[in-house]
């Protein structure tokens, strides 16, 4: 799928989510507010027959307006015109309700002139089977409407309201799950993509990588199938040495990725015994005398650390040095390279590291690049330099026998000053 199909279907896709989740919140917001209307008018229904129940119980008659006037959201205050007796209210306020279908905690209290507060109140349980569960949560506010009242507050009502609009509630948790689901699948999409080009670049730069050794042995080949290439010695030596070159380039670039093969089938054992890190350095350093002697560089080694015995898998261990002074090699720009090994023991968090450092002065890696170093088929992009040659697998490989040894492995780097890379054993 290109990506200008991609865009279509994210773009698509993001208009009618959207435009359902707009139809949904405002579905949401009418039937929240046609709730609360309802709410409140069951409640002063409810209310206003408890007044009258009152005002007959003591032989009063209601004030003419403003019997039930609401504070705030959930808070209300009845007008009466006698004294209130605090049982015979609890008991109307419970029976009023439950008629009414206003099956919700509340907590009530009554003014008292005398004393200008709300002297009583308490806290009642919407289910009469269960125990008081809670106490009045706050002091109740006075109202200057009248010198006798009673107050009442529904300290749920909001988690009430939600239980009554529990479909639609349900269905936007729903929307959500899509959407979440909708943004995976898009990231899943990208991702594919993404692998899909890198292997794709894989597949061509592993194509040229074979290719220049193979077309390399095949002319190699015909020269030394002259009859009289044998009466030329040092031509045929020559010839010989090139096969066998570009032989061992062919091998070690298999080896590479049968070595990338292993790991992702999770069929990698280590063999960890004793080694010393000093003499495998020497020994890695020394596979590149050749190469450093043609292009005039140098390698400098500061081994320092006092005690340079450890646990690792050898053969492991030398491929992550190989890799790692190859790529300083590699990536050392137009100069010569310059690269510095260095051993030494870190004191970190109290603990006690043998760190291996290589730093070189070659073209460095930008920041951006340098949390993707470690990813598999990735190469930094070399501008103008193309004789860099690989697959994208080496410090993928290193990244992942360092994790299996449990060491670290940090990068600093700054474009074009060089990369230094520390291996914290």
């Amino acid at each position: 799928m290109n990506n200008s199909r991609i865009r279509l279907v994210i773009v698509l896709g993001t208009i009618t989510i959207l435009g359902i989740m707009i139809t949904q919140i405002y579905w949401l917001r009418q039937v929240l507010t046609e709730k609360q209307a309802e709410f409140d008018q069951r409640v002063r229904i409810a209310l206003r027959k408890v007044a009258e129940k009152n005002a007959d119980y003591g032989k009063m008659s209601l004030p003419t307006f403003d019997v039930v006037a609401k504070i705030s959201s959930n808070y209300y205050a009845v007008n009466v015109n006698s004294a209130i007796d605090a049982n015979i209210l609890e008991y109307y306020l419970k029976s009023i309700f439950t008629e009414n279908n206003l099956h919700i905690d509340f907590e009530y209290g009554i003014y008292d002139c005398a004393t200008d507060d709300i002297v009583y109140g308490d806290y009642v349980n919407s289910d009469s089977t269960q125990k008081k569960t809670a106490e009045m949560s706050t002091k109740l506010p006075k109202w200057n409407g009248s010198d006798y009242y009673f107050a009442v507050r529904f300290p749920s009502r909001g988690s009430y309201l939600a239980d009554q609009m529990g479909i639609w509630i349900a269905s936007l948790a729903l929307l959500l799950i899509v959407i979440v689901f909708f943004a995976y699948t898009i990231f899943v999409i990208f991702k594919q993509k993404r692998l899909s080009e890198i292997q794709k670049d894989f597949i061509n730069n592993m194509t040229h990588e074979f290719k220049t050794p193979i077309s390399t042995i095949a002319i190699a080949s015909e020269v030394l199938s002259k009859p009289d290439i044998i009466q030329k010695p040092e031509r045929l030596l020559n010839y010989a040495i090139i096969i066998q070159k570009e032989n061992n380039r062919l091998k070690s670039q298999v080896e590479k990725v049968l070595q990338m093969t292993q790991i992702e089938q999770e069929v990698l054992k280590l063999k960890l015994e004793k080694a010393n890190l000093h003499d495998l350095i020497r020994k890695t350093v020394h596979h590149f005398d050749l190469k450093i002697e043609e292009s005039q560089g140098k390698i400098r080694q500061e081994l320092l650390a006092n005690d340079p015995e450890i646990l690792a898998d050898h053969l492991h261990l030398g491929n992550i040095l190989y890799n790692l002074l190859d790529n300083s090699i590699k990536y050392s720009g137009e100069n010569p390279p310059d690269i510095l090994v260095k051993t030494e023991h870190l004191q970190i968090k109290k603990r006690t590291f043998l760190s291996i450092l290589i730093l070189d002065k070659g073209i460095g890696i930008s920041k951006e690049h340098q949390k993707q170093v470690f990813d598999k088929f990735f190469r930094v992009p070399t501008g103008n330099l193309h004789n860099v040659k690989g697959f994208g697998l080496g410090l993928n490989y290193v990244q992942t026998i360092v994790k299996v040894h449990k060491w670290q492995i940090k990068i600093e780097s700054e474009l074009g000053k060089g990369c230094t890379i520390r291996l914290l054993i």
